[in-house]
C-alpha cells in the first residue's frame, strides 16, 4: 500500500510538472530559440560580462534559463520588486540548500540594503515552515480539521 500512494503522489506530481511546462512553454518559446551565442551576447549587454559558470550550463538548457533570470528574477516589471524575489529566493536556497544561490542573494540583498534582521528573518521563516511541514505531514494532521481549526470556509 505504500508503495502505491507514493507511486501515485510521485505520478501527480510527474503529471502536474508536465502541465506546468505546457503552459508555459509557449511563453518562452521565442526567447528558448535563440543559440547559445545570442544568449552570452545578452548575457554580456546586460552585465558587461559572460560569468564563467554561465557557459557550463548546457546548451540546450541556456535559453530556457537564461529567459526565466531575465524575465523573473531580473525583471523590475514583476509583481514582486527586486528585494522581495531575491529574500524570497535566499530563503528557499537556505532550505534546498543551496551554498551558490544563499551566497549570490546575501550578497545582492546587502547591495540592496537588507538589514541583517531582514536576512535573518526570512531565512528563519524558511526554517520555520520547513519545520512545521515536516511535522504537521509527519504527524499526518487531518488537513479538512487543520483549515477549520484556522478559518477556513471548507
Amino acid at each position: 500500500m505504500i508503495r502505491k500512494n507514493i507511486f501515485v503522489r510521485h505520478s501527480v506530481a510527474a503529471a502536474a510538472t508536465a502541465l506546468s511546462f505546457a503552459l508555459a512553454a509557449p511563453a518562452f518559446a521565442a526567447d528558448a530559440m535563440q543559440t547559445p551565442d545570442d544568449v552570452y551576447k545578452d548575457v554580456q549587454a546586460t552585465f558587461g560580462s559572460v560569468p564563467a559558470f554561465l557557459r557550463q550550463v548546457p546548451p540546450s538548457a541556456l535559453a530556457g534559463f537564461w529567459t526565466l533570470e531575465k524575465n523573473l528574477e531580473f525583471s523590475d516589471k514583476t509583481a514582486l520588486d527586486p528585494k522581495t524575489k531575491a529574500l524570497i529566493s535566499l530563503a528557499v536556497a537556505s532550505q534546498i540548500p543551496c551554498q551558490y544561490c544563499i551566497w549570490a542573494d546575501t550578497n545582492t540583498l546587502k547591495q540592496m540594503g537588507a538589514t541583517d534582521a531582514e536576512i535573518g528573518e526570512a531565512v528563519s521563516m524558511a526554517g520555520l515552515t520547513r519545520y512545521s511541514s515536516a511535522t504537521f505531514n509527519g504527524l499526518q494532521i487531518d488537513f479538512e480539521q487543520f483549515k477549520k481549526d484556522l478559518g477556513g470556509a471548507q
